[in-house]
C-alpha cells in the first residue's frame, strides 16, 4: 500500500538468533511505487474504508508494489482483492494515466528503505455495481462506508486520494 499494510518488495528477509534457533522474521522494505484505487458505482457513491494503524484515516484502496516486476494493474487489481474482497472482474477497472508523487508520512517512513522518502502513486478508477457486498482485511481495515462522491472527497486523509475522488465524474462519463 502507499501509505498502510505489511512491508513488502526488497530488503532484509530475516535474522536468524543461533542462541535458541529461534528465527524471527522481518518485513522487506515497501517499493515506493504504490496504486490508489477509487472504487465506485455508477452513481459516483465512494467506498472509503477506515485504516486499521490510524483511525479516522478514511482512504481508498491504496498499496505498494509486491515485487519490481509487478505492473500498476496487477498491484491495483491483488490490492483490492486483498482490501475489500471485491474481484476487480465483476466491475470495470480502468487506468486513469494520472501519477502522484509524495512524501511519505512520517509516521510510515520506516517501511521504506533508508533514504527512501517519496512515493509514487498511480491513480485507477473501478466502477462496481450498486449493492457490491464488501469484506475487509481487518488486519488492514476497520470499517468501510459508501458515499457520494463529493463527501467521500471531505473524509479522506490524503490530499492525492482527495484530488482523484473529485476527478471521478470526469473519469467516470
Amino acid at each position: 500500500m502507499c501509505h498502510p499494510g505489511e512491508g513488502r518488495g526488497r530488503g532484509p528477509a530475516h535474522d536468524r538468533n543461533d542462541s535458541d534457533d529461534n528465527v524471527r522474521v522481518q518485513r522487506p522494505y515497501k517499493i515506493p511505487q504504490s496504486v490508489l484505487v477509487v472504487i465506485h458505482t455508477p452513481s459516483l457513491q465512494v467506498l472509503l474504508i477506515n485504516r486499521a494503524d490510524a483511525p479516522n484515516y478514511w482512504q481508498s484502496v491504496t498499496g505498494a508494489k509486491d515485487f519490481e516486476g509487478e505492473t500498476f494493474e496487477q498491484t491495483a487489481r491483488r490490492e483490492v482483492m486483498e482490501e475489500t474482497g471485491i474481484a476487480c472482474a465483476i466491475g470495470k477497472l480502468e487506468d486513469w494515466g494520472l501519477e502522484n508523487i509524495y512524501d511519505i508520512y512520517p509516521r510510515w517512513q520506516h517501511r521504506y528503505a533508508p533514504g527512501v522518502t517519496r512515493n509514487t502513486e498511480h491513480v485507477f478508477g473501478l466502477c462496481v455495481p450498486e449493492g457490491t457486498p464488501v469484506t475487509l482485511n481487518p488486519r488492514e481495515h476497520t470499517a468501510y462506508r459508501w458515499l457520494p462522491w463529493r463527501e467521500a472527497a471531505d473524509a479522506c486523509f490524503s490530499p492525492s486520494n482527495a484530488e482523484a475522488i473529485l476527478m471521478l465524474p470526469e473519469f467516470a462519463s
